[in-house]
């Protein structure tokens, strides 16, 4: 194997002579081996468009001597990184100290040694273009860094968005679909009073629907960002120019209206806005979970439990029990909530464990972050497409469980009042009679009454109609 020779601050190192790499990643892949796992696509894809638009902006500055042409490959490199040809040269680990250079570094030089396959050089002819002083022009980590991790999130958040739209919409059919299936709710595992599935369903729909909201808003807490400050915050080693204009360009470039933070030096210092999104991805996390296990309650048994819905069948559910079923959707979804939601807490003491004027957990803030995006996504699009759509209402279980539950004496009462209708239900459970059996046959209601009482309308109404005397009929 072809080899080539490369320097820096701690001396030379042998690296294979074709790697578009070079000796700060090596160094990096060779101190961090944590996790096994590369960063995330969409952060090496938006590191590309951040580090496009810095060298298209330095190129209006007189103080970067490079040729043009040296500059055009610069740039074309920056876009196939961006478009996703490059990432299997992205090798170092997810996570590394440093803040982010070693990413950055791995960045540079692949951008770097792409330029120079363009022009006819070697990788590693880095006095025609050199990784620190032409890639990383007017830039440091610590500005570059955190501007690609709110673009790769904008991205994601915005795939989310999407699949919450697709997911609302599916409760809101089958909230059509069952309107007129009369069941018994429930609060605290107990029987309460008459409902419909299709108002269960309508709330599931609502809860997604404001969780889509909130993850919207999202993007405009990203969208302010600290390019142009390099190091600290100051700007130091950058131009005037550079400074105001290289958010535009990345706004450009990017299709995201990007806004420069007033403040940079506070910018650089803080990033508790990325613990902020991630809790509105947790809250999430827990519409998911609440909703996924509601979905596995209501399919109980079938059998044996409570059997009001059935959902689709996805895989044989045993190794020893013939015939079984397992709510597999749903509970693959609550473990990617639960793992969302664990992700929330380290993010949220990472972010408060930064010092001074820069959080050198940036990788770990990056990693956990973009986890929580990818593990929600996929979780919302399982529901959606792999269990919601396909749910069917068990329409004589809910006729009957309706029909032998006492939870239907608080329907009647406007008719009939809390006295007598607790004799009603005492005696009910006694007698083994169910209530309409004993309003009926005693005369309280006839059949048309109860039934009126106990209809889909009744039960979904705000409200209960009286007469001028409530207490006429008792």
């Amino acid at each position: 194997m072809k080899q080539r020779q490369e320097h820096d601050l701690l001396g030379s190192r042998t690296l294979p002579a074709e790697v578009l790499w070079g000796i700060h990643t090596l160094r990096a892949v060779e101190n961090f081996p944590v996790t096994g796992q590369r960063p995330d696509k969409q952060l090496i894809h938006s590191y590309g468009l951040v580090k496009l638009s810095c060298i298209r902006t330095a190129r209006t500055s007189n103080l970067w001597r490079l040729p043009p042409d040296r500059m055009d490959a610069l740039e074309a490199a920056c876009g196939e990184l961006a478009d996703g040809l490059h990432d299997d040269s992205i090798v170092i680990d997810t996570l590394s100290g440093g803040a982010g250079t070693s990413l950055n570094m791995n960045v540079n030089e692949v951008i770097t040694n792409r330029a120079l396959h363009l022009l006819g050089h070697t990788p590693g002819d880095y006095d025609c273009i050199s990784p620190l002083d032409d890639a990383n022009i007017f830039q440091s980590t610590n500005d570059t860094f955190p501007t690609a991790l709110r673009h790769a999130a904008i991205v994601l958040l915005r795939a989310l968005e999407q699949q919450l739209v697709s997911l609302q919409e599916a409760f809101i059919e089958k909230e059509k679909e069952f309107a007129d299936v009369v069941k018994v709710g429930r609060t605290e595992m107990q029987d309460a009073v008459l409902t419909t599935l299709g108002r269960e369903m309508g709330a599931y729909a609502e809860a997604f629907a404001r969780d889509r909201w909130r993850i919207y808003k999202c993007e405009e807490r990203l969208r302010t960002v600290n390019l142009g400050g390099t190091a600290i915050g100051t700007g130091i080693a950058a131009p005037r120019s550079y400074i105001f204009g290289v958010v535009d360009t990345l706004s450009e470039v990017s299709g995201i209206g990007f806004a420069r933070a007033e403040n940079l030096f506070e910018a650089t210092q803080n990033v508790e806005v990325f613990a902020e999104v991630s809790g509105i991805l947790s809250a999430c996390a827990v519409s998911l979970q609440k909703c996924a296990n509601d979905l596995r309650f209501l399919s109980s048994g079938p059998d044996a439990g409570i059997g009001e819905i059935t959902l689709p069948a996805r895989q044989a559910g045993s190794s020893i029990m013939p015939g079984k079923v397992n709510p597999v959707i749903p509970e693959a979804v609550v473990q990617a909530a639960l793992s969302a939601q664990g992700l929330h807490g380290t993010l949220c003491s990472a972010a408060a464990t930064g010092h001074l004027e820069l959080n050198p957990f940036l990788p770990l803030i990056a990693d956990t972050l973009l986890q929580e995006l990818r593990l929600i996504t996929a979780a919302v699009t399982m529901l959606d497409t792999a269990c919601v759509r396909g749910i069917s209402a068990n329409r004589e279980r809910c006729r009957h469980l309706v029909e032998s539950s006492r939870a239907v004496a608080t329907a009647l009462l406007p008719a009939l009042g809390y006295a007598k209708l607790t004799d009603i239900v005492m005696r009910a459970a006694a007698s083994g009679k169910t209530v309409q059996q004993l309003v009926i046959d005693e005369g309280l209601l006839d059949e048309a009454q109860f039934r009126a009482l106990t209809s889909p309308e009744a039960v979904c109404r705000l409200g209960t109609p009286f007469t001028a005397d409530p207490g006429a009929t008792r």
